[in-house]
């Protein structure tokens, strides 16, 4: 039987996996977990893992899939925050691979969502999916991660969107003094949607009204507030978004409010690009924040911003979202790409 290899590259770590086709979905042989700066490319360490996988599993793939943390064009990638150029032709010769395919780390996950079972997802809000309409995925982790799904007669294709890096538009007063406070905080001319709609965003908005209203650093979170501003985008930084989600949970009011107004510029980000581009195949989130915060999504401070655009609410109202919760998903969607280069 084909052998599957997938690989999920990021620039901390690389998983790389050994699938069989399946039926309706495949199903995983083994998987290895290595650091991605202990390796000077990817090719050595694909040979390495099929030199000590390959015989377990019993031969070479007939076809590979690996999503990649950076923008892919012609078969060649520049990983965002690795030394790596990649390339599919070169990857398949010097691995000894028949089919190779480079794919953004994010727009893969199209190629699972069809795939997924009820473990791996969530539902947010109910409503009726047409299968040959075009679905969204939008995924707010460190950044946001955007891509489309188109329906073809050869299974669902992956379009991948540089949205969040457009610009982000304040629904309100309080949105304004955001976007005002952290163009001068970062020193930036402008500030994209992903600066605030994501999960380095939620920790932004906690800064933001610790400035406002704990000028003095006499807030539980103003410490590791500052503590994470200092350390930038270091390895060792703490996660503040993630106790900014803790406090809100304990009823921390100025926690609570950072996440009601994060989940707001959130569900209207959503809406407006789920209008972009029809998606009445249903919207998904993934990244990071999609299981964490589950509570918040089905919320109204989520969906009644995903719903607030005047006369097109009827488009969106029928329209489903989905959260997928399953942190092994990258790997999935690269498997069920490669069975599909199987044809």
């Amino acid at each position: 039987m084909s052998l599957l290899l997938a690989g999920d590259i990021g620039g901390t770590k690389t998983l790389l996996s050994l699938w069989r086709p399946g039926g309706e979905r495949p199903e995983l042989v083994l998987e290895e977990r290595f650091a991605s700066a202990d390796w000077q490319d990817l090719a050595p360490m694909v040979r390495h893992f099929l030199a000590v996988a390959g015989p377990v599993a019993g031969g070479v793939p007939a076809a590979a899939c690996f999503a990649v943390a950076g923008p892919v064009e012609g078969g060649r990638a520049r990983l965002t925050n690795l030394p790596w150029v990649l390339d599919s032709a070169g990857l398949a010769r010097s691995c000894g691979l028949p089919l190779v395919e480079l794919v953004n780390d994010f727009a893969v996950l199209i190629y699972g969502l069809p795939h997924l079972d009820a473990a791996q997802t969530a539902p947010v809000r109910e409503g009726q999916r047409d299968p040959q309409a075009p679905l969204l995925v939008l995924g707010a982790g460190t950044g946001l991660g955007v891509a489309m799904g188109l329906p073809t007669a050869a299974g669902l294709r992956a379009i991948p969107s540089e949205a969040a890096h457009g610009e982000f538009a304040p629904r309100s007063a309080a949105e304004w003094d955001l976007k005002q406070w952290l163009r001068a905080d970062l020193a930036l001319e402008r500030i994209s949607i992903e600066r605030v709609v994501s999960g380095t965003g939620l920790g932004h908005v906690a800064r933001w009204l610790l400035d406002r209203h704990h000028p003095g650093g006499d807030h539980p979170l103003s410490g590791p507030a500052r503590l994470w501003s200092e350390a930038g985008d270091g390895p060792d930084r703490a996660d503040l978004p993630a106790a900014v989600a803790l406090a809100a949970a304990a009823r921390d009011p100025l926690a609570a409010r950072a996440l009601e107004l994060w989940l707001g510029a959130y569900g209207s980000v959503c809406g407006d690009l789920a209008l972009a581009c029809l998606s009445r195949g249903g919207l998904w989130l993934a990244g990071g924040t999609a299981a964490k915060l589950l509570d918040g999504l089905r919320s109204e401070a989520f969906q009644g911003p995903f719903l607030n655009k005047g006369r097109l609410r009827s488009t969106l109202e029928p329209m489903p979202i989905t959260a997928v919760v399953d942190p092994g998903v990258g790997t999935f969607s690269a498997a069920c790409r490669a069975r599909m280069l199987l044809g």
